[in-house]
């Protein structure tokens, strides 16, 4: 069986970086790099040109920058893209507006701060690549809005004062969690969330979500309570964990080496879920490379949590929650535009 290359198409403003990817992703012999471009406007013709599978974009672009061409280019020419983003405030920003407008995933450029180097950043890079090669992006051209999932899950929860709602996400996530998210009554039971996101954009996330929807959302820190009406997003570089003391819930934040490749690590959430949760608690697993919560939802249900996972339809990649079905971790798979009102209906079924 002839297996076909993954044909990529690097656009970024600097030869040098160009130049350097080129030669990092021509490496892996899946990979053929069919072109470079210094600008979004050549990019737009070699891409008619040469129809790569795969674009890589870099976030801060001449002329015009990386979120006003995928809103231009996505309705034409849907192709999966891949942004490079800088670690800084304006980059994650872009970046989170980019995830929003179509792109399917994004790396970080090399970082003494971060600690991440050239050789991880192109291991991560040709990994995204494959991942996003087999996403079809036309799909979610025409997502559902979340006002409509609103009105589905109106209504007040009468009990659910100690109801945890635990939910983890990769790539697609920030799509799917706004989504989610924008969708929840104000008085939700308290909500702790692990997305597979760097520092800086943790916190960036949390505050765009907060800006939209009717509960709290923030990026967690150490101590903070689980409440009703409240989301915690883990923080970027730091496992989040809940605890009990007393009658309540709290989160520990700490450092820790990656889990699943993942720090913060869904699976890390979940296992103190189980532990300090257990009945109590509903599990969510969503789109995303990989099996990072997998096994954490399979000890959240075996500790008698209700949990579901994300169906493959509505899943930008379909591997976590594959593997949490698989396992028999998810009781049932369940498609985005579902996801809040079912968790919202087997929250009602606890309170009976």
């Amino acid at each position: 069986m002839v297996q076909h290359k993954i044909r990529v198409l690097i656009v970024d403003d600097s030869a040098l970086v160009r130049s350097i990817l080129s030669k990092g992703l021509s490496q892996d012999p899946s990979i053929e790099v069919v072109g470079v471009a210094p600008d979004v406007y050549v990019a737009r013709d070699k891409i008619v040109l040469l129809k790569p599978h795969v674009v890589t974009l870099d976030v801060e672009m001449p002329r015009m920058d990386g979120v006003e061409f995928l809103k231009r280019l996505m309705p034409q020419y849907p192709i999966p893209v891949v942004m490079v983003s800088a670690m800084t405030a304006p980059g994650a920003r872009v970046t989170l507006d980019a995830l929003e407008n179509g792109a399917v995933d994004f790396v970080l450029k090399p970082s003494s701060s971060f600690g991440n180097n050239l050789e991880d950043m192109l291991g991560e890079l040709i990994e995204k690549i494959k991942a996003a090669s087999v996403v079809d992006v036309s799909r979610f051209k025409g997502r559902f809005h979340a006002k409509r999932l609103r009105k589905q899950v109106s209504g007040v929860l009468s009990g659910s004062t100690d109801k945890v709602v635990a939910i983890g996400a990769s790539t697609g996530g920030t799509v799917a969690l706004r989504q989610i998210v924008e969708a929840f009554p104000s008085d939700m039971p308290g909500t702790v969330i692990v997305q597979h996101m760097p520092p800086k954009f943790t916190k960036m996330f949390a505050d765009k979500l907060n800006e939209i929807t009717d509960v709290e959302v923030k990026e967690a820190e150490n101590g903070d309570r689980v409440l009703r009406g409240r989301v915690l997003v883990a923080p970027g570089g730091y496992h989040m964990e809940i605890v009990r003391s007393g009658g309540r819930y709290i989160v520990r934040i700490k450092e820790g080496d990656k889990v699943n490749g993942h720090c913060p690590s869904v699976d890390v959430l979940f296992d103190s879920v189980a532990e300090h949760v257990g009945p109590n608690a509903v599990g969510a697993l969503l789109t995303g490379m990989g099996r990072d919560g997998a096994d954490g939802l399979l000890r959240m249900k075996n500790n008698g949590a209700r949990t579901i996972a994300q169906d493959e339809k509505s899943s930008v990649v379909f591997g976590m929650p594959k593997e949490a079905w698989e396992n028999g971790g998810a009781e049932k798979l369940v498609s985005l535009e579902e996801i809040p009102k079912t968790l919202v209906s087997i929250l009602k079924e606890l309170d009976r």
